[in-house]
């Protein structure tokens, strides 16, 4: 990220300085290849709107989703604990992530513990930023292109987040095309619940595959989303189908950052 202008907290209380927003970056976003490429596309758009905002940096640590999923509330608690006493050390008020999992733990069980902030996924926040007038999109290569998206679950049914994904993939001047199992009938990537991190049980399918079907069925150009774990199970089920050439999968924040050559 050597060309993008990234500050952390710290060095932003060391200059008696508050950010607008804390940029909560994940553990998917901070060590994962293909998902730090929308940590990059994300500091892009934030960078080129002038939005001031901090990262925690090495301070941050795992929010305690996937410990909690898979039923240690132990390590949960402990995780969780670190992390709020950082956040109300800074004063932090407002924290935008890109993965529904930091999102949905971060807002409805950080609470719970003494962390109460105002969080925010980011489809929600460039929306807002459009809706502001910082951020304007243009159609770029997607003009035109049919997009599906794929809604996450923890973003989706767990915290009713549908529409500003899809208002985001419209300002693109691209179709949107509804997969059948959408919106609050949505259908799992396979990820959540601690999923990602364990074999799978026996069946005919894996889940990823099932999705990636439906997706394939309406012929898109892009499978658009908006979480890393959703991103790679799409990704490995495009892979798995041959389908890399006609169908690309790219979060919310790439489809913005391309269209407008950032």
């Amino acid at each position: 990220m050597s060309n993008l202008k990234v500050t952390t907290m710290a060095e932003m209380m060391a200059a008696g300085q508050e950010p607008e927003v804390l940029f909560w970056v994940g553990c998917a976003g901070s060590f994962d290849d293909r998902a730090k490429k929308i940590t990059r596309a994300f500091v892009k758009i934030l960078n080129s709107v002038g939005i001031n905002f901090a990262v925690l940096g090495t301070e941050e640590s795992c929010t305690g989703d996937p410990a909690k999923r898979a039923g240690n509330e132990f390590l949960f608690q402990m995780q969780a604990m670190g992390n709020i006493q950082i956040l109300n050390a800074y004063n932090i008020k407002k924290i935008v992530t890109t993965c529904p999992h930091c999102f949905n733990t971060i807002k409805n069980e950080y609470p719970d513990l003494g962390g109460k902030y105002q969080v925010v996924h980011h489809s929600q926040f460039l929306q807002e930023l459009i809706d502001n007038g910082k951020l304007t999109v243009q159609g770029g290569e997607f003009k035109g292109k049919k997009i599906t998206f794929h809604d996450p679950c923890y973003l989706g049914r767990a915290n009713d987040v549908y529409e500003a994904p899809r208002e985001l993939i419209q300002k693109l001047d691209a179709e949107l095309v509804e997969m059948k199992r959408c919106k609050s009938g949505g259908f799992c990537c396979g990820a959540g619940g601690a999923q990602m991190f364990k074999e799978a049980e026996n069946g005919e399918k894996e889940i990823n595959i099932e999705r990636t079907e439906e997706a394939l069925e309406i012929k898109p150009d892009i499978i658009a989303t908006g979480c890393p774990f959703c991103m790679t199970m799409m990704t490995d089920g495009v892979k798995l189908k041959n389908k890399e050439t006609e169908t690309k999968v790219y979060d919310l924040a790439e489809l913005i950052a391309k269209s407008n050559d950032l």
